[in-house]
């Protein structure tokens, strides 16, 4: 038994088949490259934090943070990473929030002086044990959380790097890198029965005074126990000895006659 033939015309069906299916890889394979390139639309996603770069600086994360709620006044802190790229050290002379929201002071994590971004390394402001950009008052800041801040960082070698900075409550994530200086609950005022004030006015009723009276009543009563029955002593003693001063002078009466 003789294997199938092909039919007439079937080796050249499949020939083309297989053309088309190599042209479709083809194309893909063109498209994906062009969306991995240097232009591709992934590289232009936004970052969900306030990040910008200019020349060697790298300002990443950057936030304002104010007091927890609107209207509360207060200071505020500017927190951010900045990157130096560069082969030199650059000094942030200054960090300004335009708006009129006055003076941003600026201070390094130990001791005093400028805030200096080290070549090739980097700087954390905010948070505990960390350099800090302090808003004395930033009360007018709490109206627009959860909105944008124009900030700008002037450095000394790459200039003004400008961004816009989210602003944040100084509340869950965000309250550790806040202001040092937050709000405290009022204290909660005590009843007098929790001061215990009755409880020793109870104290003093139960353990005090009338109890002392009674014992100084009973102090008084052995006390003139003691001196009737001193005195029964002394006369029955003082009957004893007459009586017996009486029988010598008898015996001696007796004798002489």
């Amino acid at each position: 038994m003789s294997l199938p033939q092909t039919p007439s015309g079937g080796a050249p069906c499949l020939r083309r088949g297989a053309l088309a299916v190599t042209a479709v890889a083809l194309s893909f394979t063109v498209l994906t490259a062009c969306g991995a390139g240097n232009n591709a639309q992934s590289l232009g996603v936004k970052p969900d934090t306030a990040a910008v770069t200019v020349d060697t600086i790298s300002v990443q994360n950057a936030n304002v943070i104010t007091q927890p709620e609107a209207g509360t006044a207060g200071p505020a802190v500017v927190s951010a990473t900045v990157f130096n790229k560069g082969n030199k050290d650059q000094t942030i002379e200054s960090i300004t929030l335009p708006g009129g929201t006055g003076a941003v002071k600026l201070s390094p994590a130990k001791g005093s002086g400028p805030l200096i971004v080290p070549a090739l390394g980097s700087i954390v402001i905010g948070g505990k044990g960390n350099a800090t950009a302090m808003i004395d008052d930033g009360t007018a800041l709490t109206q627009n959380i959860g909105g944008v801040q124009k900030t700008v960082f002037r450095f000394s070698e790459t200039g003004d790097v400008e961004l816009k900075s989210f602003v944040m409550p100084a509340t869950g994530d965000f309250k550790d890198f806040g202001p040092s200086s937050l709000p405290t609950p009022p204290a909660t005022a005590q009843s007098p029965g929790a001061s215990g004030k009755p409880a020793e006015a109870a104290s003093k009723a139960a353990s005090g005074r009338p109890g002392s009276e009674g014992e100084a009543s009973e102090t008084d009563a052995e006390a003139g126990t003691e001196a009737d029955a001193g005195t029964e002593a002394e006369t029955g003693t003082g009957a004893e000895t007459g009586t017996e001063a009486e029988t010598e002078t008898g015996a001696e009466g007796e004798t002489a006659h």
